[in-house]
């Protein structure tokens, strides 16, 4: 298992085409705004555009997951790094439901509780309790998948995550990941399409599969080098062109704010 930084050059300076790591993180980046753009402008934008605008997102959590990951094991605060990430995810929440018209957690808290996977993991692990933090996980999984609540990604977002870190082989921890998203996503379309359902295939989870698919292809060229610093471009990014986007769509009457969640759906006996 590849655990440090020259590690990871010397396993990646063979790989063709390289990519390092601010390259990858860009492609992120841009892969989440025109996925949100066509989100929140839905109905407006021609479909011809409005396809590869949505399938380009699926770019962005295959490899967000993977340096997430990568930051877990290099970082010197689990406490700090997950306080940003709960941080810039509670300014955009607002934000999150102008675009998406529904209130939920966005992709920060998924990333954070896949965060502290990693870390139970790693401890119970550690104390020989493997059997054990597997049935853990599954019901963390369970929680996350019939959660009144939305969460972005739902529990195969937490999936990827620690595949991302428990796959010993590099290659494999790389491009397994994204696969099983895509999977994920395909799996609907598909099972309609086997039982003859047709009306039912969702291009737009057919397209965004494809896209996590390509993640898997430019995480198998990430050679390793980390390229210029950009430590606070994801955090600040994240709230920002979600305000963007989703005032836009509000001044142009596309969306509006969502009453809020029904506490009763959360907490029945109240």
């Amino acid at each position: 298992m590849l655990t440090n930084n020259a590690e990871l050059q010397r396993y990646g300076s063979s790989s063709i085409p390289t990519l390092n790591a601010f390259t990858l993180k860009w492609v992120a980046i841009i892969g989440m705004v025109c996925n949100h753009i066509s989100i929140a402008f839905d109905g407006l934008i021609p479909l011809w555009i409005d396809i590869p605008l949505f399938a380009v997102g699926g770019l962005t959590f295959p490899i967000m997951a993977y340096f997430a990951v990568q930051g877990y094991r290099h970082t010197r605060s689990l406490e700090n790094y997950t306080g940003r990430l709960a941080l810039f995810g509670a300014i955009a929440i607002p934000f999150h439901a102008l675009v998406f018209g529904s209130w939920g957690l966005n992709i920060m808290f998924t990333i954070i509780v896949g965060l502290l996977c990693l870390w139970l993991h790693d401890k119970m692990i550690n104390k020989r309790l493997q059997w054990q933090f597997w049935l853990i996980f599954a019901g963390i999984c369970g929680v996350i998948t019939w959660l009144p609540l939305h969460v972005d990604w739902s529990a195969i977002g937490v999936i990827v995550l620690v595949l991302a870190h428990v796959i010993p082989h590099e290659t494999a921890r790389r491009v397994v990941p994204p696969l099983v998203a895509a999977g994920a996503w395909l799996l609907p379309s598909a099972t309609a399409a086997l039982s003859g359902d047709f009306s039912s295939i969702s291009i737009f989870s057919v397209v965004f599969s494809l896209g996590s698919v390509l993640a898997a292809g430019l995480l198998y060229g990430y050679n390793g080098q980390r390229g210029p610093r950009m430590k606070w471009t994801f955090y600040i990014a994240y709230p920002a062109h979600l305000a963007a986007i989703g005032l836009a769509a509000l001044a142009l009457g596309l969306t509006h704010f969502p009453p809020p969640p029904n506490i009763h759906a959360f907490f029945p006996w109240l």
